[in-house]
Order: structure tokens, then sequence, then C-alpha cells
């Protein structure tokens, strides 16, 4: 997490860098995004450590960016999920995505293709399915392994 010692500073970029600044905080958004909900599995798509991912989901529960949400009663599990807050870090985790796959290319291609469910069109520049023209959102997209992932 940056210091909290810019005082100089007033920037609302620098406030929301102090919750996703952090590198394992976007990539866990947005393997939950991606539908990777539960912290086994998490762990796993991440190759992140045990305690630096409790660590940063604990933090990210407590903005209210992701929350833990039972799915499992005995014994008690939970999945992460999220908030409407969270949901608005979508288009930013999508454009960032778009932006490395463009300035940052694999040589075999994108790692992740990202679809429209209902249509299996893609996103545009504006986050609207290319097909269909509706908006996209993590509700209605899914994530194929790309070139770079085969």
């Amino acid at each position: 997490m940056l210091k909290r010692d810019y005082d100089t500073q007033t920037c609302s970029i620098a406030r929301a860098l102090e919750v996703v600044g952090e590198r394992w905080s976007l990539l866990i958004v947005r393997s939950v995004f991606l539908g990777v909900r539960r912290f086994d599995d998490l762990l796993e798509d991440l190759g992140i450590t045990r305690s630096v991912l409790t660590a940063r989901l604990k933090r990210l529960v407590d903005e209210g960016v992701l929350e833990r949400v039972p799915y499992q009663e005995r014994p008690r599990r939970y999945e992460y999920v999220p908030t409407k807050k969270g949901v608005e870090l979508f288009p930013i985790t999508m454009h960032l995505m778009r932006w490395g796959d463009l300035h940052y290319p694999d040589p075999k291609g994108p790692p992740r293709i990202v679809e429209h469910r209902d249509c299996g069109g893609h996103p545009d520049d504006h986050l609207l399915c290319d097909r269909c023209g509706e908006p996209l959102t993590p509700r209605n997209v899914v994530s194929l392994p790309g070139p770079a992932l085969n």
C-alpha cells in the first residue's frame, strides 16, 4: 500500500491507489470478475501466498470492494463477490487489460478472450458488445483462455 505521507497531494487517484494500487489487489479483483471467487481457487489462479491473499482480501472487503458470501455451511466457507463499488472497477480492469494486450502483447496472442455470454461478441472501445451493442458487465461476460494460454 502507498504510504499516507503525500500531504501536499489532494488527488483522487492517490486515494484510489490506497485501495487497489497494490499489485495483487487488482489481480484479485480481475480474477473475481472472471469467476474465480473461492479462497483456494484464488490461491491457485494467482500463485499468491496464503498470507498475502488473506491480507488483500481483508482489505478489499473492509473497503467495500468485495463481499464475503457463504456458499457452504459445514464447514462454513465463503466466496468473494464484487459489491456495487467493486463492479464499478470492471471498466477499469477491462480497459487495463485491453491496454496491456495492445502495448505489451504476447507473441502468441492475448492470454484471455472476453466474450458476451448472449451472443459471443467482444468488447469494443466503449465496453459495448461489438455484435449486439449491449453494455458489457461482469455478469454478462465470460473469459476464455486465449492463444497465449494454449
